[in-house]
């Protein structure tokens, strides 16, 4: 029997079996969730990604700058599920001038490209699929990274990071009473195709790798980030996605966060992210 038996949850963001969100969803369905992808714009790619997880997933495309793409994603969900109980945001973008170290010459479109996809869709995202997820409430997880500090080349996506965490925290306020959890995951530089589109990549790989900041100081790239996500109160060993997937949804009032000082004394009223202190 897993932890996810008979839940469902929505994973977004797969587009390689490197990315984060594959992660989560194979250890999703390995707990014995079934589990419904969205994609945008490489569909044929995150087809094929789909087919290698333990179950092929349903797919639905989506993007979330688009309205209609929004308003008809409760729909499109349910010819697969008849509801949600949790759903897993792991979208960011940001245009080539906002990342690398150009952070004075990025023109604010661009910026505002970053900000809309990479913070401003955790809410799109959350609020097109509250019919799915019902009186019970459930789960609203996300990827953010260290917004805490400057970052050498990550520019303007450090900015949306920063962004994304207060609209999770805000998210948690108002959907509380909902019995809806709004949590982030940090889980350090790993090396998705996204990361690898970030120029001097390198540089910021160097500059998690010699701060003291960095929790427990994992070397970057690691398949296991120490304190990505926290388990149950009595767990200590937060250890890679597995980790984070097995914590992040299993949202009942006595989860505490083991190593976040932003921990959730309610469920209700506290959003949690792992932290890099």
């Amino acid at each position: 029997m897993g932890l996810l038996d008979g839940k469902r949850v929505l994973v977004t963001g797969v587009i390689t079996e490197a990315s984060i969100a594959f992660s989560v969803a194979r250890i999703a369905q390995e707990e014995g969730a079934q589990v419904v992808l969205t994609g945008f714009g490489r569909m044929s790619l995150v087809e094929r990604v789909a087919k290698k997880l333990p179950e092929p997933a349903p797919l639905v495309e989506l993007d979330v700058t688009d309205d209609e793409h929004l308003a008809a994603l409760a729909d499109k969900v349910r010819e697969h599920v008849p509801a949600l109980d949790g759903v897993v945001h792991s979208i960011g973008y940001a245009p080539p001038s906002c990342l690398g170290g150009d952070f004075l010459d990025a023109p604010w479109t661009d910026v505002a490209t970053a900000v809309q996809v990479s913070a401003y869709s955790l809410k799109s995202l959350t609020v097109a699929t509250l019919p799915l997820l019902g009186n019970s409430g459930g789960s609203v997880v996300g990827l953010t990274f260290d917004a805490t500090v400057a970052w050498p080349a990550y520019d303007w996506m450090g900015v949306a990071k920063a962004g994304l965490e207060s609209t999770a925290r805000y998210l948690a306020r108002e959907l509380g009473s909902r019995k809806i959890r709004v949590n982030l995951v940090a889980a350090g530089p790993v090396r998705t195709m996204a990361a690898r589109s970030i120029p001097g990549f390198a540089t910021f790989e160097d500059a998690w790798a010699g701060t003291t900041a960095t929790p427990s100081r994992w070397p970057a790239g690691s398949p296991y980030c120490s304190r990505t996500g926290c388990l149950r109160q009595r767990e200590r060993s937060c250890t890679s996605t597995a980790a984070t997937t097995r914590w992040a949804f299993d949202w009942r009032p006595t989860t505490r966060c083991c190593c976040c000082p932003l921990a959730a004394r309610s469920a209700r009223t506290r959003s949690c992210r792992s932290c890099a202190t």
